[in-house]
């Protein structure tokens, strides 16, 4: 088997690699697979692949006990990565909630 060039993304977890474009992993994976198995598309804009993960992440720590309740979000490049925010998700849940009132209209607006 060829070794691919480039960069490459791994779940490395219980001695298995697995190669692919998406991986959840965690407690909350379940939750947060929830998010992105209805709405991920390969083409999605880097404004949209980081709404979509804040999302996710927003489900996992909010169904979640073991998930932490903060939102960390690394946008991950070729030249390096972007660190965007370190957000509680509780404000930002409840907050959501009383305004639009479903859980699934959670935006990506977390200051």
């Amino acid at each position: 088997m060829d070794r691919p060039e480039g960069i490459q993304l791994l779940d490395v977890n219980d001695g298995t690699r697995l190669a692919g474009n998406l991986f959840c992993v965690g407690s909350g994976q379940t939750f947060a697979y929830g998010v992105l198995d209805a709405e991920y598309k390969y083409d999605l804009s880097d404004e949209e692949a980081l709404e979509l993960g804040k999302r996710s992440i927003l489900a996992a720590t909010h169904r979640d006990a073991y998930s932490g309740g903060y939102i960390n979000l690394y946008h991950v490049k070729e030249e390096g990565w972007v660190k965007h925010g370190f957000n509680d998700t509780n404000p930002i849940f409840w907050k959501t909630k009383l305004e639009k009132g479903e859980f699934t209209n959670v935006t990506s607006a977390l200051d």
